[in-house]
């Protein structure tokens, strides 16, 4: 496999307004020709720097007028009839949407409280050193500068109609998942299965909230599987949870409107990392013959957003940011398991040959100027995939940090490279879809220029 590198400059960090538009980015490709023919690397450079809505069905009232004798005795007891009718479906539906958003916020406050308590737990292995607190401080920070647009996003979540909060799909704790259905409901819709990010230790549902109101604007459903966080559970559990999450997505999300042929999967950060395990592990089960619930095959493309795949490399690096490697063991069930959870690592065992070849299309979304997880992580885990033949590419965005891509970027508002290079993607293959892509609105800016460049600066992500 030969390759030709261009040379790739270093851009100013961004500044871009939301009205820059991905058309005018400068792209630059490192092309490498294998047997698939498939393009490596592109480093894209920035141009700048549930509640469910019940159908409101309203008493049939006749306009047509009678004007005999007997119309008008009856006159006075219809009206009278139409009256208490109207009233009682109004109070009925007023009382329904008032115990549904109290049952939503119940389940919310319920998330919360657990989410506290096992971050308590947590600090017990923690510690409570200066650089725990030093990155709880720059957190606060980094939250309250990002508040407005969190606080919006946070409204949309609990108060949309087309927000389906808290859907069951397994019997373990946090066997949950929110779906983002689009207003136009003509058609199966693609689908999105996302696992959201947090360290392996503070991921949650809702924090895929501003990617499932954007991709459901652009007529694509999403589907936020939330899953047990350590110390609730460790590696195995997560993927399992996913695992369950995905299969209830490929055999129910038709009801939803979804479309089953069309389903991709994505994760982001430790998000990714779970959800590249869980379909690994799902093809070496097929590949091995064994009866599963869902199948590799229904999944069209993985999406990985700066994510880790090689955590033998990755180890040493994760305890220099404060991710101690005694609690990154205790996560990855010890030192002799990170090979087993490095899917990097895993594709290019010969045992695995076969469960490889079921793989599909691999695209890998990362930021030159992330810190958490180095972009090298995405580079290599691409031409590792290709090299055993499987279809892979990964994205880069020059300048681009662990958040910017996820947060900062879609706070912006106009629009941002790697987004439209998803819905790209996504909508491949459909004029119609592309075409209303290209003449989308620029999203509305949630969060001013200035708070965003401050809470970049103290980030401690």
């Amino acid at each position: 496999m030969g390759s030709h590198i261009l040379p790739v400059s270093h851009p100013a960090s961004s500044s871009s307004s939301p009205s820059s538009s991905s058309s005018s980015s400068v792209t630059m490709l490192i092309r490498s020709e294998d047997d698939l023919g498939t393009a490596a690397t592109r480093i894209v450079m920035p141009s700048s720097f549930e509640e469910d809505k019940r159908n409101e069905t309203r008493p049939f009232i006749s306009r047509t007028l009678s004007y005999t004798d007997a119309a008008n005795s009856n006159s006075y007891q219809q009206k009278r009839r139409r009256r208490v009718a109207s009233d009682n479906s109004l109070l009925t539906l007023s009382t329904g949407r008032r115990q549904s958003f109290r049952q939503g916020m119940g389940r919310a406050a319920s998330d919360t409280y657990l989410v506290t308590r096992l971050s308590f737990k947590l600090l017990r292995y923690l510690g409570v050193g200066y650089r725990w607190i030093t990155r709880f401080l720059a957190l606060g920070c980094y939250s309250f500068l990002l508040f407005p647009g969190f606080f919006q996003v946070g409204y949309y979540y609990f108060f949309s109609g087309q927000v389906r909060r808290g859907v069951v799909y397994g019997d373990q704790p946090r066997n949950r998942l929110d779906l983002y259905l689009p207003k136009n409901s003509e058609g199966p819709k693609p689908v999105v299965a996302f696992v959201t990010g947090g360290a392996w230790i503070i991921g949650y549902k809702a924090w895929g909230s501003l990617l499932g109101q954007q991709l459901s604007e652009r007529d694509v459903i999403v589907a936020c599987i939330d899953y047990r966080n350590f110390p609730q559970g460790t590696i195995s559990d997560m993927i399992k949870d996913a695992s369950q999450g995905i299969s209830f997505v490929c055999n129910n999300i038709a009801e939803y409107g979804g479309d089953p042929n069309r389903i991709y999967l994505m994760g982001q950060s430790a998000g990714a990392h779970i959800a590249a395990c869980t379909l690994l592990e799902q093809a070496i089960k097929e590949a091995s013959g064994e009866k599963t619930s869902w199948s590799v095959s229904q999944i069209k493309a993985y999406f990985g957003l700066s994510g880790g795949y090689n955590f033998l490399k990755l180890v040493d690096h994760f305890h220099s940011r404060g991710l101690y490697r005694s609690i990154f063991l205790s996560i990855m069930e010890g030192e002799e398991s990170l090979r087993r959870y490095s899917p990097e690592v895993m594709v290019q065992d010969p045992s695995h040959r076969n469960a490889v070849s079921l793989l599909p299309p691999i695209i890998l979304f990362h930021g030159t100027a992330d810190y958490s997880i180095p972009s090298d992580a995405s580079k290599s885990f691409a031409e590792t995939l290709r090299s055993v033949g499987v279809q892979a590419e990964s994205i880069l965005y020059e300048g681009k940090t662990h958040t910017d891509l996820f947060l900062q970027d879609p706070m912006r508002g106009g629009k941002d490279d790697m987004f439209e290079d998803l819905t790209a993607i996504i909508h491949a293959g459909d004029p119609e879809a592309l075409a209303r892509d290209a003449t989308a609105p620029p999203r509305r800016r949630l969060v001013p220029e200035f708070m965003l460049k401050l809470a970049r600066s103290v980030s401690p992500f």
